[in-house]
């Protein structure tokens, strides 16, 4: 049973195998959805599967299709061959996922398996998300992690039908987007000489080519990407490049430049209003690479007066909503059209969607995944004080007119893809079905996971006792 759940899924007949004379037919605008499924299918399968004036796979883009939105689909499987329809590419690109999760689970692995008839169950589904926002924030400030394991990550998300790859890009530890008009963010500020005194230099960042084609791979797949440059705290590391824009009492006295920090936790670095001027420098290079609706700001743990930091936030997202762009932030920033993603609890959620303001709900206690996912022995090293349990993942709080949820997964021991892919999962399939289906359910999904456990497996996720952490948790 797919993962997460279909709108309505109806078994028929006979099934439809593909072989070497398997095709696709497409009508105009289906192309990419095409080429997505047959890069995703030939690694494993070695099917050629050609797009071709006829053929027994038919992918139609559709806008005059009622009722599945802007992501859903409907999709047919008969002894004869495949229909996949959508109003929208998006929707599309989530149907192709179907069809992966459809096949035998050896068809996900990255390379070529022979032996296995590649044969699609007989099915009717009609299938269409609950919730417009389904997301996953990673930070690649603590721990930079390079282009290879993002895409990879963004495979894995559409996998599960997720559609927002929340970018940490920067924080007191790193600064991971370049800026031309201020080449020291990356040069200095993307470098640390080492971590909590262990003497290993760490850093890393990104080229706009590399951002702009994981913008590009992402949205072939469904998912946009919302960039963070976080403000007016969380800001050694900027600071580290360009001390004068720091916050300091005495007008007339320039700080010491200090070094990117070192250590986790609240740096007291932020900066002063008077770099409102290079914030918008940035936040312009931001708009370039990202075309995504969404730029957060970040906005939470800083410990400028509140007036202050409040005014900071406003200005920045004045920029940013006369560019017909959305500001997101952790906390409120004092303007009702910014996307509100309370930490904390849901009491902040609540008092915000009564003033009307967009929320994405982020509640630590059941969406931080750098939180351990059991008390077990054989866990990694991971945040203290908590324990995130994909069942508490699949009951994070909706209240009533949220746009949805996403997880967070902080850095600050994650070191590499394994350990990232880890933590991760089964976590966010439990996110993923809570906000897909339309009536979730927790002993149907871990029922589901038994089947999807070998799918996991095959995309070679990490992930020990599996099936075990989701089914005792």
């Amino acid at each position: 049973m797919i993962v997460p759940l279909p709108t309505r899924i109806v078994r028929r007949g006979k099934g439809f195998t593909l072989d070497d004379g398997t095709s696709v037919r497409v009508t105009p605008g289906a192309e990419p959805a095409a080429r997505l499924l047959r890069a995703l299918l030939r690694p494993a399968t070695g099917l050629p599967l050609p797009i071709a004036g006829h053929g027994q796979i038919f992918i139609a883009l559709d806008a005059k299709l009622v009722g599945l939105g802007a992501e859903g689909y409907a999709l047919t499987v008969t002894e004869h061959g495949v229909l996949l329809r959508a109003g929208t590419p998006n929707g599309l690109a989530h149907g192709v996922q179907s069809i992966r999760q459809l096949l035998p689970a050896q068809a996900l692995r990255p390379g070529r398996v022979s032996d296995v008839e590649w044969t699609l169950p007989g099915v009717d589904i009609r299938d269409l998300p609950r919730l417009p926002w389904r997301g996953f924030m990673l930070d690649v400030a603590r721990h930079f992690q390079p282009v290879h394991v993002l895409r990879r990550f963004i495979d894995l998300m559409a996998f599960h039908k997720l559609n927002v790859l929340h970018l940490h890009l920067t924080d007191d530890q790193g600064w991971r987007m370049p800026v031309p008009a201020h080449p020291l963010l990356t040069s200095i500020g993307g470098w640390r000489t080492e971590t909590n005194g262990d003497g290993v230099p760490h850093g890393g960042t990104y080229t706009r080519t590399e951002l702009e084609g994981l913008v590009a791979h992402a949205a072939e797949r469904g998912i946009r990407i919302m960039p963070e440059i976080e403000m007016p705290g969380h800001a050694r590391a900027a600071l580290a490049a360009y001390p004068h824009l720091a916050a300091y009492p005495d007008l007339g006295t320039a700080p010491e430049p200090l070094p990117v920090w070192t250590r986790w936790g609240i740096s007291d670095a932020a900066f002063g209003m008077h770099a409102i001027g290079f914030v918008r420098e940035v936040l312009a290079e931001v708009l370039e690479v990202f075309p995504s609706e969404h730029v957060h700001l970040g906005g939470d743990e800083c410990l400028l007066p509140e007036d202050v930091h409040g005014q900071f936030l406003r200005q920045a997202s004045n920029y940013l909503l006369d560019r017909g762009r959305v500001p997101a932030a952790w906390e409120p920033s004092g303007d009702q059209r910014c996307v509100l993603m309370p930490w904390k609890d849901e009491t902040q959620a609540v008092k915000a969607l009564d003033q009307g303001q967009p929320v994405v709900m982020a509640p630590h206690t059941s969406t931080y995944l750098d939180y351990p996912q059991s008390d077990g022995p054989h866990e990694p090293p991971g945040q203290p004080g908590f324990v995130v349990t994909a069942r508490d993942v699949y009951h994070v709080p909706l209240p009533d007119g949220v746009l949805g949820a996403q997880c967070q997964l902080w850095t600050e021991h994650v070191r590499s893809r394994d350990h990232l892919e880890y933590l991760a999962f089964p976590r966010l399939a439990a996110l993923a079905d809570t906000l897909w289906s339309q009536r979730p359910e927790w002993e149907g999904f871990t029922t589901r996971m038994r089947l999807h456990s070998s799918r996991l497996a095959a995309l070679s996720v990490p992930a020990e006792m599996r099936r075990e952490r989701c089914e005792h948790s």
